[in-house]
């Protein structure tokens, strides 16, 4: 049904990308860094979105920003609006390729970062279809190696030059529970990745280094496996430091852990055009949603 009384009414799309940026980054700051403008610039955005529909989209304290409930039912159509807005700027400046294209990625990454890539994609090449195969850092390399993947994300701990692009890098951490007893434990337990997993190797390499008596309490293929683990007290784990929560805490340095290395996030790719492609897009919107990327953004409760 028409209204003929708000005719003379358009929602700013950039305004709705800009309040979708607060939610999905968790601040001002963080949408600021993501849509390159102002902490303040934003704030007008919002407060012109509230003008305009009338209504007040976020509560606001000195601390906290949290959504009304007309708020949330905006996400849900400032999110459609965009995806139409950027369907169709792809259809027209962003080429047809049709094409078939396999991603490998580690649990972790294909958990948290890769679908807002495969979003992203979507909308900018409608006819690229991509599959995307999880599984350990070994897997992705042997995909790649032997043609079963166009493109690889993979976690290291030493940073490669040459084909291989570093988007991001972050500490790691020894993550304990909040008040548990695991890391007062002798000798100390672990929850650890499989073989041949480089966090794994820096954890155990670090303790055998100092002398501290440690053993695998816990293994699984995937980070949220080894964090499942910590969370029942029933291990620590050397784990990204942006995966402390509200119920895993740093180690504290009193426990006299020894340091572990940075973990860099890594990206190669077989040199054809599709994956090449996908890479140019891959980058920027992984740097973006990164705790540790070129914003140094991390999706925390909404702050202002």
């Amino acid at each position: 049904m028409d209204h003929p009384r708000f005719s003379h009414l358009t929602l700013n799309l950039d305004a709705l990308r800009s309040f979708i940026a607060i939610v999905e980054t968790g601040s001002f700051r963080g949408a600021a860094a993501r849509v390159n403008k102002s902490p303040s610039a934003i704030s007008l955005q919002i407060a012109k979105l509230e003008e305009v529909l009338d209504t007040r989209l976020m509560d606001r304290d000195a601390r906290n920003v949290t959504l009304t409930h007309n708020g949330d039912l905006l996400l849900e159509d400032a999110r459609r609006m965009l995806a139409i807005n950027d369907r169709t700027i792809g259809r027209f400046r962003g080429g047809s390729i049709a094409a078939h294209i396999c991603i490998a990625a580690p649990h972790d990454l294909g958990m948290s970062l890769v679908p807002r890539f495969l979003k992203d994609m979507a909308n900018l090449y409608p006819d690229l279809h991509i599959d995307v195969r999880l599984g350990t850092t070994e897997f992705v390399e042997q995909s790649l190696a032997e043609g079963h993947a166009h493109l690889g994300l993979f976690n290291d701990i030493h940073a490669t030059k040459g084909p291989v692009t570093t988007l991001y890098s972050e500490p790691l951490s020894w993550l304990t529970l909040k008040g548990g007893c695991a890391s007062e434990q002798t000798p100390l337990p672990l929850s650890v990745a499989l073989a041949k997993c480089a966090w794994r190797d820096a954890a155990i390499g670090a303790l055998e280094q100092v002398n501290r008596p440690y053993r695998i309490a816990y293994s699984s293929d995937t980070a949220m496996g080894q964090i499942a683990a910590v969370r029942a007290d029933l291990a620590i784990a050397a784990l990204p430091v942006s995966l402390a929560d509200r119920d895993l805490d740093i180690a504290p340095q009193s426990l006299g852990l020894p340091p572990l290395p940075h973990t860099h996030i890594q990206m190669a790719d077989d040199g054809s055009e599709a994956a090449k492609l996908c890479a140019q897009v891959l980058a920027p919107t992984i740097q973006q949603l990164s705790p540790f990327g070129l914003h140094q953004n991390r999706p925390k409760q909404v702050s202002s």
